[in-house]
């Protein structure tokens, strides 16, 4: 067997190449290393554009109202502001022209009553004193049941649950000229699903709503 001569590089060269081959690899990972921590600092699709705004022709006629045509009115949108207590006994919807309290059946009476508790006619005192704070002079009472039972006995409980929010606040705001609306509409207009306890129960309420201040 014929042996293959191994050429020996000399111990300088081989410290060279070492010494080389370590710069090339700390170049590589270090440049790996310096991308990774160069990535975007902003989330995806809200980095700034190296490309310029495009340019719109104020004169073009795509951009022009047909002729004869006209804008329609400015109007303001309607904002609503909803305002939950944490056990979901009261609700507060604050819009541009009204206020509206939704007080669960659960805080004002007993179980398929329409007798009001103490507590309840302190709740009903202090959106009293809401209504003389907004000057109202209308007041709507509306009551309403979850789809329980038949249809005609919610109907029923629930004005007779409207009413008797409706006497206390005559009671608290004993203003001659102010005029109520009040409704019981059953198991209408249902504001959670009612194939639960927890929907039901936000469904069994008595809303009063009124103007806000200068509406």
């Amino acid at each position: 067997m014929t042996r293959t001569p191994t050429r020996q590089v000399p111990p300088r060269l081989a410290l060279v190449l070492s010494a080389a081959t370590v710069m090339v690899a700390t170049n590589l990972y270090g440049a790996a290393t310096a991308h990774a921590e160069d990535g975007p600092s902003v989330p995806p699709g809200t980095e700034a554009s190296a490309s310029a705004p495009v340019e719109v022709d104020p004169n073009d006629p795509d951009l022009k109202l047909p002729e004869g045509a006209t804008l329609t009115e400015p109007k303001v949108l309607d904002i609503k502001s909803v305002v939950e207590d944490q056990s979901g006994d009261e609700r507060r919807e604050d819009t541009n022209s009204d206020v509206k309290f939704a007080l669960q059946a659960e805080v004002l009476f007993g179980k398929d009553s329409a007798r009001l508790s103490a507590a309840a006619k302190s709740r009903i005192a202090a959106i009293a004193q809401e209504i003389k704070t907004q000057n109202a002079t209308r007041i709507r009472v509306f009551g309403f049941t979850d789809d329980l039972g038949s249809s005609a006995h919610g109907d029923v409980l629930s004005r007779k649950r409207a009413n008797a929010v409706h006497g206390v606040l005559q009671q608290e705001l004993n203003d001659a000229d102010l005029t109520y609306e009040v409704r019981g509409y059953g198991e209408q207009y249902p504001i959670a699903d009612n194939s639960t306890e927890a929907g039901r129960k936000k469904n069994r309420r008595v809303e009063i709503s009124f103007p806000r201040s200068g509406s």
